[in-house]
């Protein structure tokens, strides 16, 4: 790896590339502070495996910032029936590595680790009618996607690519420490890769990552931007809260469903023949444009979109007779509960395979509550009724393709490591 790569560019190369080199590398060139070790007492920890919240840094108008750098590893259980105790035992063990290792925040160390409808099919009952865990699919007329069923999605993420990098050498490799703790157990002999991806948002990490296939060559990707199309997501009040995402009842309570997909930018248009009315329009609503509420990448929106106060959710197909296009925001703010949003996204761009790339991970109570946001996303109904297409100028449709879909299941804590359908809390 070459010094003369800027820092922030280096990093995210090092975890993209993994193993114990890009680790040493990336130790040498990577300003990390000096972080102190997870508790010893574990039972202080969240029931909730996705409670990273209360953890997270905030901007300044209290948005929760997503940890800079993300892995995922996708796993098949070694063993083709059902997961022995010892397994478990071996699992929870090397998880529990982590959290001892690591202070338990962006910083450090967050993770989550989530099942497949594929790996429950191995139990003779299916599971409890208070998990809404689907096989994945098709959702609009215009993808088709690949259908992701890996038993096993390991989900890392921490501001340092080191600390990505040293715990997938703790859970993968041959460490024998970890930030000084000892490594106990380890999934080597658990499970068999299936894949791994990468990725990072924040600002400053796109606009370093756009020498790639989706981006032109003209290098438009703004250095405030935290994520390749330009603007900021994630608003507080636009955001789920963990609590509205989480199983409310049954022996997986306290846990939740997660959506992931795999999706290629096509960025040429966006930023060379689009117009910024037009960016704004249709990642946004017409009005944002038309009244120029966003600047630059939208952080001075505050802590939402303003969907709820501009009225563009419920205007959406007379915004698509009188502008000719409507906003991605304002169509899947359509889909909710109780005027509250139904997901929760955590989702983070990539470079994987040399393209400008998107993984799309989102947490929500029950995997129809994606679909039902999903569908509103797609805007079929607005398509229909006015002079919108299909996906042209029809939110940001025509800029992304789906290449893979998959559903998880998130467990509490407290069963996530191979559970059966029926734990015993």
């Amino acid at each position: 790896m070459d010094r003369g790569i800027p820092r922030r560019e280096f990093v995210k190369t090092a975890v993209a590339i993994g193993g114990s080199a890009a680790l040493a590398a990336c130790l040498q060139r990577e300003t990390a502070p000096d972080l102190p070790t997870g508790p010893d007492d574990l039972s202080g920890l969240p029931a909730r495996q996705h409670a990273w919240n209360d953890v997270l840094a905030t901007d300044e108008h209290g948005n929760d910032l997503a940890p800079r750098h993300h892995m995922l590893r996708l796993m098949d259980y070694s063993d083709d029936g059902q997961p022995t105790g010892a397994a478990q035992e071996t699992m929870e063990r090397a998880l529990r590595t982590l959290e001892r290792a690591y202070p338990r925040s962006n910083e450090g160390l967050l993770f989550t680790v989530s099942y497949s409808p594929a790996y429950f099919d191995r139990f003779d009952e299916p599971l409890p009618d208070s998990v809404d865990l689907q096989e994945p699919r098709t959702l609009a007329p215009f993808e088709e996607p690949e259908l992701d069923r890996p038993d096993v999605v390991l989900h890392l993420a921490s501001d340092y690519g080191s600390v990505l990098l040293a715990a997938e050498e703790a859970m993968f490799g041959d460490a024998e420490e970890l930030n000084g703790v000892s490594v106990e157990a380890s999934f080597d002999d658990l499970f068999d890769p299936v894949d791994r991806r990468t990725g990072f948002i924040g600002e400053g990490l796109p606009a370093g990552h756009q020498d790639v296939e989706g981006i032109p060559d003209s290098k438009p990707v703004p250095d405030d931007a935290p994520m390749y199309m330009g603007f900021k997501s994630g608003f507080k009040k636009n955001q789920a809260t963990e609590d509205a995402v989480s199983i409310r009842a049954g022996p997986f309570a306290d846990g939740t469903t997660q959506q992931l997909s795999f999706i290629r930018l096509h960025l040429q248009q966006w930023y060379e023949q689009d117009s910024r009315y037009h960016r704004v329009a249709t990642m946004f609503c017409p009005i944002h444009a038309e009244d120029e509420l966003v600047e630059g990448s939208g952080d001075n929106l505050g802590d939402t979109s303003r969907m709820t106060e501009t009225g563009c959710p419920v205007h959406t197909e007379e915004h698509a007779r009188e502008y000719g296009v409507v906003g991605h925001s304002q169509k899947s703010a359509r889909a909710r509960r109780d005027d509250q949003p139904l997901m929760l996204r955590r989702d983070f761009d990539s470079t994987n395979d040399g393209r400008a790339s998107l993984h799309f991970l989102s947490l929500q109570r029950t995997i129809s509550d994606f679909v039902d946001t999903r569908e509103a996303m797609n805007g079929t109904d607005v398509a229909e009724s006015g002079p919108v297409g299909q996906r042209t100028n029809n939110g940001i449709l025509q800029y992304m393709t789906v290449e893979r879909r998959g559903n998880f299941l998130v467990p509490p804590r407290a069963c996530r490591s191979l559970p059966e359908v029926r734990p015993d809390r």
